[in-house]
Parts: structure tokens; C-alpha cells; sequence
């Protein structure tokens, strides 16, 4: 196998949740739209950029998948918490791995693998899909903090021997690394059943009776029925030795070398594997994407589980002016995403952004630190206050600061400092409110007025 406008903060993207609330909302952050764009990418259905170049990847045959590695490479670059090792093992082999080190137990390795090597052109299914499936593995757990350590692995010359995983197991052997598990997936996007319509969705676990596998396999098939997936499972026992799990059961030198491993895939079990295994028929297009999706998210409701998510929630929350970190407690650094720069002083909890805009937030409790999505923060259907409905005088002001309401009551009126820090905050059913602020340091302040009905945010200057 082988002025500034009124805002209302709107959440665009969605967010990354920590253990704190569910593994569920792990699993539904798995991207179909991504997987598909990521799958036609890498097997050249359309280009892609490496080294700053647009480029095509058709072939990833081992003699000629330098690319292909170059690109994985880079995707492995743009993510957060993870070291990437570009191992050699011959003159053309070249393993791809990136290693997201666990924050309590690192010694505990859990392996997510597939081969990215292939015989032909394209070849989607075989193993676009399961290459594919370990990084988006790795763009939703890198976010996390882990107790145990992940390695997403990807092996180069599966297609003519097991070679890269073959060296790598060898050498894990001899260096007596615990690996706990490797979960190898290969060929994970195609069911015979009409593309998103209802049918078996089976899919097989291969695996023997080899040091832990019976039981990885049944922790597996746990979090198959403890999440809503729709998939059913075929185990299937022994295994087929066909693809790089293989490697690991039959590492070092005997069974006291022997590390637990199971293949996930499509089900040959049953007859239902693609019709154009190793053939440049297997693209893009002969994938069942909503089986292909369901079978990524299995795989990393799993990893999840292993790597035991440590309890912090890099999610954030919103009201109309202001985001704030879901972390009760911990270190923050808000980051504006438009720049990737982080915001200077904005250290708090809450941050109100002065300008529309992209932010997200950094958090870190102990030595774990997590980072939230970038959220998107705009105007959305609030009607603005009119320019005569809302005065605030004197401005500058030096001791005491006005607000006028005309026609509205039922006030929330809040002064924030440049780093989203909240300095005053009052509720009002009055005509005019005051505000002390002959106490608060000389600087730019925001001030955010909302009613039932309208908003808006007012530049402050304190003298």
C-alpha cells in the first residue's frame, strides 16, 4: 500500500478546544475543505508554493519525491510546539518527522504515521490520504499541550520495501525508545458507495497479537464508539504486514524488540479498496471525502486520547467590544494575526482591539503554553450610535469624564488602556454619567458604550 467604528467582535474560524471541555470538539475541528485542498495539492491536481515557488507535485515516486518531502517539510514549519527531523536513511530515502515533545511524561511515545511515496502520478489514495491525515493531525494537536509525547511520521520508500519505517523502528529498537503505539495509515479515502451518500462506511484495523496491539486496537475501537463517527469497524486478525506498522512489529532483533502497531484503513477486508490501486487513476476526484473526513477524525479522537491533553482552554469568548481568554488563570500575550506580531502590553485576560481585525491569544499555565485560533474581530450587523445620540467630554480630560445619552438607557460603559486592560466600568440608566479618571496614568484609553440596541467605541486621551 505499498472614531472608531463600532464593533462587534465575529467569530469566524473556529475555535481550538483544550481538554478542559471535550474531546468531541477535538475531532470536529478536522477540516474537510482543507483535507481536499491539502490532497490536490500534494498530488499535483493543482499547484502549490515550496521554497517560495509555485510548483506542481505529480510524482512522488522515492527516486524523485524531493519536493513532495520539501513540502511537507514546510507544512510541518508553519505549525506551533513541534521539532522537525528531515531523516536520511539511503541515497534517495528521506523520512519526514515532527516531534511535539510531551509536557509530563515525554518518555511516553505515541507514533501517527503514513508512507508518502508512491508508484505512479498522483496516486490520492494511495497514500495522499493518509500523508495528508498526519498533518492535519498535527495542525490540531500542536495546539495543545500534551502530557505524552506525539511523532507524526511520515516514511519515504514504503512502495519498494518498508525501507524508511524499517530504519526508523530498527533504530527506535536499538536506542530503547518506549513507544507505546503506532498507528499507520495507509489508503484511507475510498468506499465503494456512491461519494457522500449513506453505505457500510467500513474500514479495517489491522493487527496481531503482537506486544500491545490487541489492546491498541481496542482502545481504538473505544474511541470509535465513545465519539460520533460514522464508521463501522472491520478488525481484522493477523493483519496484513503490507505497509509500515509492519515495521514496528518486526523491529530489532525478536519479539522482545516488537512494538505495538495497527494499520487503519479502507477495507480490503470486504473488497471495498480503490479500483485504481497503483495506477495514475487514483486521484483526487475518486476519493469519497465525507468517508475520508470521518476516518481522519477517528484518527485524531485517538491521538488525543494518547497524548492526554493537559487541562488548558486556549479558547476565547467574546461580548461586543472585547476578547477575552476562556484560562481563568495562567500568563497572556495577545497577538495580532494580520501582522503575526504580538500586541505590546497586551498581557491581560481580556483585550478590547482598537481597529478591526485578526487576534488570538497565547496562554500559559506551569510550562505549558497553548494558542488559541486567530478570531476574527469586526463589525456585524450593530448599528453604530449616531454622532449626536452619544457625547463624551471633555476629551482630553484630565479629571472627570462625561457621558451624555441621548434617548437611551440601560448603559454599559467600559474604559479599557491600550493593552486591554478594563481600568473603569459602570452601568448606567442615566442622561449623563461621570467618570473619575483623575487617578488612571496620562496615555490613550478606549471607551466602549453599549445599549440593548447600539454601540460604540470612543478614543480617550488622559492628560
Amino acid at each position: 500500500m505499498k472614531r472608531i467604528n463600532t464593533t462587534l467582535i465575529c467569530i469566524l474560524f473556529c475555535s481550538i478546544f483544550s481538554y478542559g471541555q471535550d474531546v468531541q470538539d477535538i475531532i470536529n475541528q478536522v477540516n474537510m475543505s482543507r483535507l481536499s485542498q491539502t490532497i490536490n495539492e500534494f498530488t499535483g491536481e493543482i499547484s502549490t508554493t515550496v521554497d517560495g515557488n509555485t510548483v506542481t507535485i505529480l510524482n512522488r515516486q522515492q527516486a524523485n519525491n524531493d519536493l513532495a518531502g520539501d513540502y511537507l517539510v514546510e507544512q510541518f514549519e508553519a505549525l506551533n510546539n513541534i521539532t522537525i527531523t528531515d531523516q536520511s536513511f539511503n541515497t534517495n530515502g528521506r523520512n519526514i518527522i515532527a516531534t511535539q515533545l510531551g509536557k509530563t511524561t515525554p518518555n511516553n511515545i505515541y507514533i501517527v504515521c503514513a508512507h508518502y511515496d508512491t508508484v505512479a502520478d498522483y496516486c490520492a489514495d494511495d497514500n495522499a490520504t493518509g500523508t495528508v491525515a498526519v498533518l492535519e493531525v498535527a495542525r490540531i494537536l500542536s495546539k495543545q499541550c500534551l502530557d505524552n509525547t506525539i511523532i507524526y511520521a511520515l516514511w519515504d520508500e514504503e512502495e519498494i520495501g518498508l525501507r524508511g519505517s524499517q530504519y526508523y523502528a530498527d533504530l527506535a529498537a536499538v536506542n530503547g525508545d518506549n513507544i507505546l503505539g503506532v498507528l499507520n495509515m495507509d489508503m484511507i479515502g475510498y468506499d465503494g458507495d456512491s461519494p457522500g451518500q449513506a453505505g457500510d462506511n467500513e474500514f479495517d484495523i489491522d493487527y496481531r497479537d503482537i506486544a500491545g496491539s490487541a489492546a491498541m486496537k481496542n482502545d481504538i475501537v473505544s474511541v470509535l464508539n465513545t465519539y460520533t463517527f460514522d464508521l463501522s469497524v472491520i478488525e481484522v486478525n493477523p493483519g496484513t504486514t503490507a505497509s509500515d506498522h509492519a515495521s514496528f512489529w518486526f523491529a530489532g532483533n525478536g519479539s522482545s524488540d516488537a512494538i505495538s502497531a495497527v494499520l487503519v484503513g479502507e477495507s480490503w477486508e470486504t473488497n471495498d479498496q480503490t479500483p485504481y490501486y497503483h495506477s495514475s487513476a487514483d486521484r483526487a476526484a475518486t476519493l469519497d471525502l465525507q468517508y475520508y473526513n470521518e476516518m481522519v477524525k477517528l484518527v485524531t479522537g485517538y491521538m488525543a486520547t494518547a497524548g492526554s491533553l493537559v487541562a488548558v482552554d486556549n479558547t476565547i469568548t467574546q461580548n461586543v467590544t472585547v476578547l477575552t481568554s476562556n484560562q481563568s488563570s495562567g500568563l497572556y500575550q495577545w497577538y495580532n494575526c494580520d501582522t503575526d506580531m504580538l500586541i505590546s502590553g497586551a498581557i491581560n485576560q481580556s483585550y478590547a482591539p482598537p481597529s478591526n481585525g485578526n487576534y488570538a491569544v497565547e496562554v500559559t499555565v506551569g510550562g505549558c503554553t497553548e494558542r488559541s485560533d486567530c478570531k476574527f474581530f469586526g463589525s456585524l450587523n450593530v448599528e453604530s450610535f449616531l454622532e449626536n445620540e452619544i457625547n463624551v467630554f471633555p476629551n482630553p480630560v484630565r479629571t472627570d469624564l462625561n457621558i451624555e445619552a441621548i434617548g437611551f438607557q440601560g448603559l454599559e460603559i467600559k474604559l479599557y488602556d491600550l493593552s486591554g486592560k478594563l481600568i473603569l466600568a459602570t452601568n448606567s440608566s442615566e442622561a449623563l454619567t461621570t467618570l473619575n479618571v483623575k487617578n488612571i496614568p496620562q496615555g490613550i484609553y478606549f471607551l466602549n458604550v453599549m445599549s440593548s440596541e447600539k454601540a460604540g467605541t470612543y478614543k480617550i486621551v488622559k492628560e
